[in-house]
């Protein structure tokens, strides 16, 4: 069934292409392969990715207006009413824009209450400071952390905890394998959820898939994978529980010593954030089927819930408005702007035939080169524009909500991040902590050591794709 809805759509694609000369789409598709190059590059080049995003973005709309290639002209609203909107205006996806502002606000707002430091603290003590439960436990902290709060600021909270829980532990000798290991389950944990990771609000929105659902298909394989990864790493870096009784008891009484309410300042605000975070989860899960709500999408939740806990601090709300990853926001702005260009020029309709190709390989073959082709990509560059041009690619070929080609993507972009340092921000974040520790791993160490798990993680993907999915 595939291959056949593949063919028409690259026939509605050619058909378009028509109407832009080959030599001007392959221009701007030079422009678009500069912006994936300069962010792949960002480091070197020492600019942020709202300021390359943006040049670019500025770049595309003036060769877009030179070729008269853009849709001049007034935009009609629900009501039929003329709305005088710039270009760049209506070629932002302002839901998933709503979705990142809202949801880092609320987390970063609710993390003053204590509560993921409590949660943090409470399992340490209960590991009894034996290593191995100590990895299974933050092991699993950490892609829940990553399903509920966001990669880098589950990296950041369980990261630094590890060092602090190691070190009184006097079992420093293992945290290269404990962050990296923690690392590598940020990506996993981001599969968890529609709004774990960036790429699954993109890639969810466009293909139009529920909270429930994402959660539905994707938890049975972040399980596998996190018990997968965890037996890896134990074995890998010689992580094994204490046999000594003496040994046990003087980790007990180690772990006993740490105070889980240190970080609470307040004991009702605790108990305020633990029930907004509670009921924040349950009403994102059923935005679809709520009155009203349903109308206003993800978007309005995530900044309703960011304005009510804000009220806790309503004299001090700058400095949450200053905590903002601006920078991300304004990339993904700018990124939007300059996607919408190249659909204009038929760049997109180019990309989509080598896509209909692929998919055209037949249901199992297409899917699986189509997940092995993300991963690789985004291993190497940020899987924010690969996926936001996956999803435009599939949603202009009419593929259905619940083909497997979306999952391919979305498996694809999440865990390609782990086969280098610079694939996700948060293996990043993990590497700049152990950098941070004086613990010597290279890019080239990441890889090597990474590899065998983002191999085995990805023919995971594939199989359960495949298998379950298909």
């Amino acid at each position: 069934m595939l291959p056949i809805a593949a063919t028409g759509a690259a026939d509605t694609a050619a058909h378009h292409a028509h109407e832009v000369p080959l030599g001007t789409t392959l221009l701007f598709a030079s422009v678009l392969v500069g912006l994936i190059a300069c962010l792949a590059l960002e480091e070197k080049l020492h600019a942020k990715k709202s300021l390359i995003a943006g040049l670019f973005a500025v770049l595309a709309l003036g060769m877009g207006a030179g070729f008269g290639l853009l849709p001049f002209g007034p935009v009609i609203n629900v009501f039929g009413e003329e709305l005088a909107l710039p270009v760049y205006i209506p070629a932002v996806d302002w839901a998933v824009i709503a979705i990142i502002l809202g949801s880092s606000i609320f987390v970063d707002a609710t993390s003053q209450s204590g509560l993921f430091t409590w949660i943090a603290i409470k399992l340490t003590k209960a590991s009894g400071g034996d290593p191995l439960k100590l990895l299974w436990f933050y092991g699993w902290m950490t892609v829940v952390f990553s399903a509920v709060l966001n990669n880098v600021t589950a990296m950041i909270i369980v990261g630094s905890l590890t060092a602090v829980s190691l070190g009184k532990l006097g079992r420093r000798d293992k945290l290269l394998g404990f962050l990296l290991i923690e690392g590598l389950l940020t990506n996993v944990g981001g599969l968890l959820t529609l709004i774990s990771s960036v790429p699954n609000i993109i890639v969810g929105t466009a293909a139009g898939i529920s909270f429930v659902t994402f959660f539905l298909v994707a938890s049975p394989f972040v399980v596998v994978a996190t018990i997968v990864t965890l037996v890896m790493g134990a074995r890998q870096f010689g992580i094994a529980r204490i046999i000594d009784e003496e040994e046990q008891a003087q980790a007990v009484e180690q772990v006993a010593g740490f105070d889980e309410n240190d970080g609470i300042e307040s004991k009702g605000f605790f108990w305020f954030g633990s029930g907004m975070t509670l009921l924040f989860i349950i009403t994102i899960a059923t935005t679809s089927v709520l009155p009203g709500v349903s109308d206003l999408g993800m978007g309005f939740v995530a900044l309703a819930f960011a304005a009510v806990m804000l009220v806790r601090f309503k004299s001090e709300v700058d400095r949450f408005y200053s905590a903002v990853d601006w920078d991300l926001l304004g990339f993904f702005a700018a990124l939007f702007v300059v996607i919408n260009v190249m659909e204009h020029a038929q760049v997109l309709a180019l990309l989509g035939q080598g896509l209909s190709w692929m998919i055209g390989l037949g249901e199992v073959t297409g899917t699986g080169v189509l997940l092995a082709a993300t991963a690789g990509f985004s291993s190497v560059t940020d899987n924010i524009p690969l996926a936001a041009m996956m999803a435009k690619i599939l949603g202009s070929l009419g593929t259905p909500t619940d083909s497997a080609l979306w999952w391919s993507v979305v498996f694809g972009a999440n865990l390609g991040g782990n086969i280098t340092p610079i694939g996700s921000a948060s293996t990043l974040v993990a590497v700049t902590i152990i950098h941070k520790h004086k613990l010597e791993l290279s890019f080239a160490g990441f890889v090597v050591k990474a590899a065998p798990y983002a191999v085995v993680q990805l023919i995971l993907a594939t199989a359960y794709v495949l298998l379950f999915i298909n």
